[in-house]
């Protein structure tokens, strides 16, 4: 963990979008148009998948991948300008929150400016532009080992954007890039916002293993946190899966448990049930109640939380990454998903959910039940999600009385035991 990460990044919410099928025009401006709607979610992040002109070469789909990218120093002409692109970065300050752009420097797209300005920088096999992931074939590696020139021109780019009032980088596949390169950007990057964030697309355990069979290098999260502030929690994805498709419950809730361990004491996690390479949590779960459930749970739930453009509409269709393929907004009005969001947010904003003790009562998971809590000197705040069907009574360490549950402001009375049905329950013990 970087020793200079905020606690209060915890606190955080952030919003995904993939600008090209966020609106119908695709644009920066009509983007600018929805920062009051993300703005009243209670974002304090807006994050910007990839922005930059898309190779032609090997091209997937009609559009491509914006993580095939032809020139890291231009925009999209799809997207917008320049002009424009400085224009949303104020419209997101104006509005009190921060920007934050994908950086793709694992790879370029095969036709890209700097394989024509700079061939030695890129990684070959058998003499021929290759990446080392097989599936990624729209795509070539730039080779790290080749030329600290690479570095340099890699790290000035970064600077560019950082002067240009860019707040945070999402940083692809950060762990397939040497740690090195990730520290010595941090340092150069610090000099012009000390306050910048850093978010690592950390990957799965089993994706590691993989290339280090292949004998590549590939970084745990224990390793890229010495650069990051916050990581994916791709490290307990697998068993997010297994549970959310009927496996077990508790392994997930152990995973997580485990993280408190594992990593620095001031260890960031992105919690997320859905981004723009899975597939929509509606489409997984279809019960709203649980749904519901679920999204209380990612805000309620130690670190950081990321939520994908169409999420809070409970899209089921994931927008294609290479067409243009519109988010939905026509469900918009139709779930309390919104009200869910807003009111979770805020309550993700009170300190005690940055520097509380956290803790999983692991005794409520054959119920289908998920039983946090936060604690500091003084109080204790309960959340309960409840992720089956069945409704329950349950018994807590906590005096009888009445409480107020903060997801809806209404009234629970615990006399020995407490009524769990749908709605998600937070509620704070005062010591």
């Amino acid at each position: 963990m970087a020793k200079d990460t905020s606690l209060a990044l915890r606190n955080f919410l952030i919003y995904q979008v993939y600008t090209r099928n966020h609106t119908k025009e695709g644009t920066f401006q009509a983007l600018i148009k929805d920062l009051d709607r993300i703005k009243s979610l209670g974002t304090d992040i807006v994050y910007l998948l990839p922005i930059h002109p898309v190779g032609e070469k090997n091209r997937k789909g009609t559009l491509g991948s914006n993580y095939s990218i032809k020139d890291y120093r231009a925009i999209n002409p799809e997207l917008g300008t320049f002009e424009d692109f400085k224009e949303l970065i104020k419209s997101v300050h104006e509005k009190d929150m921060k920007i934050m752009m994908d950086i793709v420097f694992n790879h370029t797209s095969h036709d890209s400016v700097l394989l024509k300005e700079h061939p030695e920088w890129f990684y070959y096999r058998d003499g021929k532009n290759a990446n080392r992931v097989g599936d990624w074939w729209d795509i070539i590696d730039l080779d790290f080992t080749s030329s600290k020139d690479l570095w340099e021109y890699l790290i000035e780019t970064l600077e560019i954007y950082a002067k240009m009032g860019v707040d945070g980088f999402r940083c692809d596949v950060a762990p397939l890039i040497p740690l090195d390169f990730w520290l010595e950007a941090r340092k150069r990057i610090a000099k012009i916002n000390p306050n910048f964030i850093w978010l690592s697309e950390s990957v799965h355990k089993s994706f590691i293993k993989y290339l280090r069979d292949l004998g590549f290098e590939a970084y745990s999260d224990g390793e890229v946190y010495q650069a990051f502030d916050i990581l994916y929690d791709y490290d307990i994805h697998e068993e997010f899966l297994d549970f959310i498709k009927g496996g077990s419950l508790i392994n997930y809730l152990k995973a997580i448990m485990n993280q408190e361990a594992i990593y620095p004491a001031n260890y960031v996690k992105l919690r997320f049930l859905e981004n723009h390479d899975q597939e929509r949590i509606a489409s997984l779960v279809r019960d709203e109640n649980i749904l519901n459930n679920l999204t209380a749970f990612i805000f309620f739930v130690k670190g950081a939380t990321m939520i994908y453009g169409g999420q809070e509409a409970y899209n089921t269709h994931r927008p294609s990454l290479f067409d243009k393929d519109d988010v939905d907004w026509s469900t918009y009005e139709e779930h309390n998903c919104v009200d869910l969001i807003r009111t979770m947010a805020k309550i993700k904003k009170d300190p005690i959910m940055a520097t509380g003790k956290f803790n999983i009562l692991l005794d409520f998971e054959p119920l289908k039940l998920i039983v946090m809590t936060y604690e500091n000197k003084e109080k204790v705040r309960y959340g309960i999600f409840n992720v089956g069907n069945d409704n329950h009574q349950i018994e807590l360490n906590i005096s009888n009385g009445t409480y107020t549950n903060l997801v809806n402001n209404q009234p629970i009375t615990y006399n020995g035991k407490l009524s769990v049905e749908h709605t998600p329950i937070v509620f704070d013990v005062i010591k």
